[in-house]
């Protein structure tokens, strides 16, 4: 293949990145927009979370085997119409203003996502010179980094209206008013997410029309695992202790990201008196952070142990996590806002370390790791119950528990002298 072509390849397969990290940060939006739209509770707002994430854990493994029969092109281009379908299926939701289309319109958007991580992420590392592969997928993780920011000052502009009422407000309408009012937030995701929609399916067509290298990454030994029954191979897996806790770590993670990302404006309005607008102003320079600090922590790993970074970002972040649960007003938010900087690095180091040494059993010890996404799905809404039954700012000590557990892993991994990052979210 020309050089030309391979870095189409390349090219493309980065926009993944920045695509699947588009969708997944719009979610701290919708989740107060929707709220209001709907009529939510914080619980109830927090399932957007859930059908999100709730894809992770029932598709990577199908869309493994889907991939092995018919290659990572077609499990790309199956994954941005899957993208492309749930985002137009937002139009008709905010029609009918229907909480549970949102939801099944959201699963069939992350459905999309789940099978462009499975393909992605090996993907980016495999294709074009091995050399190469760590400055690859180091770039694609700065564009999902990238892609965050974009969202959330999206989202921000084109779907947040600033304008949120108080209950004596809400009592003063006339149920027609109260109505006109809701659908006009409703209606306000229509646009975008067809945009969206139209955008991806068109990244559809060009990995269609782009020819791909091939790509050679099976030994005789890799294939002879492969061959063995699929629940056999897995409940193996399961009894691999230090896999187990990978999963369980990356559990924790993707539960705190979601956590302290998706209740952050609703935190900055209840703790701090922030307007939405604004809040959401201060969530995309808190994703910048988060983007500076995938460069920065990635220049780190070059002079220091990965996982001593993963202890020492682990403590920091339960430190600032009890701080933005004890303080009041603009610095709870501005403390809460330091969490995202060392954040950056997690996921990547904790799933490296995951896989660190399996061998053959690398593929599908890979699945269950990505499966540990799942903890985006369980953990928002215990911390929109516990929000619900006392208050928002206290909900915040569900990701504090999250990092103590990430910290307990990393302090297990000490060991390890050096890590391979192969993998972004």
């Amino acid at each position: 293949m020309s050089k030309d072509k391979s870095l189409a390849a390349v090219a493309l397969i980065t926009s993944l990145f920045f695509i699947w990290g588009f969708a997944l940060n719009l979610n701290p939006i919708l989740i107060p927009h929707l709220k209001k739209a709907c009529q939510l509770t914080d619980f109830q707002s927090s399932l957007i979370d859930s059908a999100s994430y709730i894809a992770y854990f029932l598709l990577p493994i199908p869309a493994a085997q889907f991939m092995k029969k018919y290659g990572y092109k077609g499990g790309i281009i199956l994954g941005l119409l899957l993208f492309s379908v749930g985002a137009m299926l937002f139009y008709p939701a905010a029609a009918v203003r229907n909480y549970a289309f949102f939801l099944g319109a959201l699963f069939v958007v992350f459905s999309g996502m789940a099978f462009l991580e499975t393909a992605a992420n090996p993907l980016i590392t495999l294709i074009g010179d091995p050399r190469g592969s760590a400055i690859r997928i180091n770039l694609a993780q700065s564009f999902n980094g990238f892609a965050a920011v974009s969202a959330t000052t999206f989202g921000g502009m084109f779907i947040l209206s600033g304008k949120t009422l108080s209950p004596a407000e809400e009592k003063a309408m006339s149920p027609e008013q109260l109505n006109q009012y809701l659908n006009h937030e409703a209606s306000a995701v229509q646009v975008p997410f067809v945009i969206i929609s139209i955008v991806v399916f068109l990244v559809a067509i060009m990995v269609w029309r782009t020819a791909f290298p091939k790509i050679k990454e099976e030994s005789s030994v890799e294939l002879a695992e492969e061959r063995r029954p699929l629940g056999a191979r897995i409940l193996e897996l399961t009894k691999d202790k230090h896999l187990m806790s990978g999963v369980l770590a990356e559990f924790f993670y993707v539960g705190a990201q979601a956590c302290v990302s998706s209740f952050f404006i609703r935190f900055s309005e209840r703790v701090a008196g922030f307007a939405e607008k604004p809040a959401s102003v201060n969530l995309a320079i808190a994703f910048g952070m988060f983007m500076a600090g995938r460069f920065i922590g990635t220049l780190l790993m070059k002079f220091f142990n990965p996982v001593k970074l993963l202890v020492t970002y682990a403590i920091i972040n339960i430190i600032l996590i009890g701080a933005a649960v004890s303080l009041k007003g603009p610095a709870a938010v501005y403390t809460l806002m330091g969490v995202w900087f060392f954040m950056s690095i997690m996921f990547p180091t904790i799933f490296s370390l995951s896989i660190h040494d399996l061998g053959s059993k690398t593929k599908l010890g890979s699945s269950l790791v990505i499966m540990g996404i799942v903890g985006g799905a369980v953990l928002p809404p215990i911390m929109g119950r516990i929000s619900d039954a006392s208050n928002i700012q206290l909900s915040y000590l569900v990701p504090g528990v999250c990092f103590v557990g990430i910290l307990r892993f990393a302090l297990k991994n000490l060991k390890v002298k050096k890590v391979e990052i192969v993998a972004g979210h």
